[in-house]
């Protein structure tokens, strides 16, 4: 039953969680998730090339080998099945390596 509120969407993926890009083919790990997208149009306008739903979760990824870090809408994102670590300078400050290849938030509060 409706309250008129929007459903609230469930996130596929977790912080910490290593992900795969399907298009631009890079690694990353998950360190924030917004359960829908928080940019401005703006910036909708000039990034989200395949115009990625806005009311599904979107993520804060720092991607591996580089000092980028990217926001992606959740259909672009696959797990990822290499279970190699990711290298990236600002990993140590906001997550730590866990069991199982996965990676723990540092703020303890999230």
């Amino acid at each position: 039953m409706s309250n008129g509120k929007p459903e609230r969407q469930v996130a596929a993926f977790s912080i910490g969680q290593i992900v795969h890009h399907r298009l631009f083919d890079y690694r990353g790990v998950i360190y924030d998730v917004d359960p829908a997208f928080a940019g401005t149009e703006e910036w909708y306008e000039q990034h989200s090339k395949t115009r990625s739903p806005k009311d599904r979760p979107w993520y804060h990824v720092l991607v591996h080998d580089t000092v980028s870090t990217t926001y992606v809408a959740e259909r672009n994102l696959e797990p990822d099945d290499t279970d190699e670590p990711v290298r990236h300078p600002l990993l140590d400050q906001v997550l730590e390596r866990a069991q199982g290849g996965h990676y723990t938030s540092r703020d303890r509060a999230n």
